[in-house]
This record gives C-alpha cells, sequence and structure tokens, in this order.
C-alpha cells in the first residue's frame, strides 16, 4: 500500500473512533484504535489499489467528513486547527471500513483481496474476540453502523465480487 494513504488512514480512523467512541479505558482504546485502523487500512486499499489512484486522491482530495458529520449528527464546534483532520476522510473509505467492521466475514474477503502486502495484519478486524468486541462496542455494532455502511456497501460488494471472480 502507498505510504500516500497515510492521512486519510489516520482521519478515517480518527473519524470511526470520533463517531463510535471505545469503551472507557486505555486498553479499548488501543483495541478499538486497532480495530478501526485496520478497517479503514483495507478499505483505502482496495479504494486506491495503485500508487497512481493515491496521486489522484492527493491532486483532487478525499473530500472530507461533512456527510458523515451530517448523517451522524456530529457537532464538531467551529474551531478550525481542531477540525483540519477532517478534510481528509474519504467518506467511501469510511462507508467500507464500517462495513467491514459490521461484518468479520467481508472483512476477510477483503483481506485476502489485499492481502498482497498492502494492508498488513488484520487479525483484529478479520476475527474479533470478546475482548474487540467490548473494547468497542458501538464501533462493532451492525445497527449503529449501518447509516454509514449503506452508503457505499454496494459499491463495495460489486468490487470484491467482480476482484473475486476476475481471480477464480
Amino acid at each position: 500500500m502507498s505510504a500516500d494513504l497515510t492521512p486519510v488512514i489516520a482521519a478515517g480512523t480518527r473519524w470511526l473512533l470520533t463517531a463510535f467512541p471505545p469503551a472507557p479505558g486505555a486498553f479499548s482504546q488501543a483495541l478499538a484504535e486497532a480495530q478501526a485502523r485496520q478497517a479503514v487500512t483495507v478499505a483505502a486499499a482496495l479504494r486506491y489499489p495503485t500508487p497512481l489512484d493515491a496521486e489522484l486522491l492527493h491532486l483532487l482530495g478525499p473530500g472530507g467528513s461533512a456527510g458523515l458529520d451530517w448523517l451522524t449528527g456530529a457537532d464538531h464546534g467551529d474551531d478550525d486547527a481542531e477540525t483540519g483532520w477532517r478534510t481528509w476522510v474519504d467518506e467511501t473509505v469510511v462507508s467500507w471500513a464500517a462495513c467491514l467492521l459490521a461484518a468479520p466475514a467481508l472483512a476477510v474477503d477483503a483481506h485476502h483481496l489485499v492481502d498482497r502486502g498492502q494492508a498488513g495484519e488484520a487479525t483484529r478486524l478479520t476475527r474479533p474476540g470478546d475482548r474487540e468486541h467490548d473494547a468497542a462496542p458501538l464501533l462493532r455494532h451492525p445497527d449503529l453502523l449501518e447509516p454509514v455502511a449503506a452508503l457505499h456497501r454496494a459499491q463495495l460488494l460489486d468490487l470484491l465480487a467482480n476482484e473475486n471472480a476476475a481471480l477464480g
């Protein structure tokens, strides 16, 4: 995966953790962040699979979090210095990450597709245990994630079906 996706991955991870906060405690925060980062990393690798895609992302910009914020009712104030990271949020990547967090079986398929050294380790995403669910109950709750996941789920499912058909 291109290092050029780092700002999108960081912003998408932060957005998910802001919208769906982890359980209290440092351990829960770390586990929730690991899950969100793995989901966003896999989603970003699917969305921007080549260095050219990453370059186009930087040229055109990811779009920001305004639509997601409106959808979830997020109020982040007027301090541009505090909310500047939101400009790096990619709605499609976050939506796909929400799909992956809500459905570990789908996450396994997605990870296999991009697991050519692009996405790295994704065990917390693909095989969540009780600790992962306890640390991130909101981030793993399919009903809570549904409005965000539904935004671009069809596109993700089409991509996975087409890529798997091409490989098979």
